[in-house]
C-alpha cells in the first residue's frame, strides 16, 4: 500500500468535516504539482512505522471556516481519519496530528438558501 493511497483516504475524509474548508499541500507537494506531477492527497503527510508496515502517522494541515471551533474540527478531523483509513485500508492509524494552516470567512450561504427556497416553492 503506497503512501499516496493513504493519503488519497485520509484527505477525503478530513473534507468532510463541517468546518473545513481545504487542505493545505506542502511546499515539495506545490513543487510537484507545478512541475505536472498528480499528487494525491494533497494536505495529508503519511509516515509507515519503520517497524511494522501495518502502522501508519497521518499528519493533517487544514484550512478552517471562521466561527467553527478550532479544537472540536480537529477532533473531529482526528476520529474521522482514524476510522476511515482503519476501516477502508486495514491499517492501524498511531496517531493524527492536525495543524491548522488558516481560517478563512466563509461565504454567506443564507442568500444561496433562500433562493434556492424561493425557486423550489414555486
Amino acid at each position: 500500500m503506497t503512501q499516496g493511497f493513504v493519503a488519497q483516504y485520509a484527505a477525503e475524509a478530513a473534507l468532510q468535516i463541517d468546518g473545513v474548508v481545504s487542505l493545505v499541500p506542502s511546499f515539495a507537494v506545490a513543487l510537484k504539482e507545478k512541475a505536472g506531477v498528480v499528487h494525491e492527497g494533497k494536505g495529508i503527510r503519511v509516515i509507515f512505522d519503520e517497524n511494522d508496515d501495518n502502522t501508519v502517522s497521518i499528519t493533517c494541515y487544514p484550512v478552517v471556516s471562521y466561527g467553527k471551533i478550532i479544537p472540536e474540527v480537529a477532533w473531529l478531523i482526528q476520529e474521522k481519519i482514524k476510522a476511515d483509513v482503519e476501516c477502508f485500508t486495514g491499517l492501524n492509524v498511531d496517531n493524527v496530528d492536525v495543524y491548522v494552516c488558516g481560517v478563512v470567512e466563509a461565504e454567506d450561504r443564507s442568500d444561496t438558501a433562500a433562493s434556492k427556497k424561493g425557486v423550489s416553492e414555486q
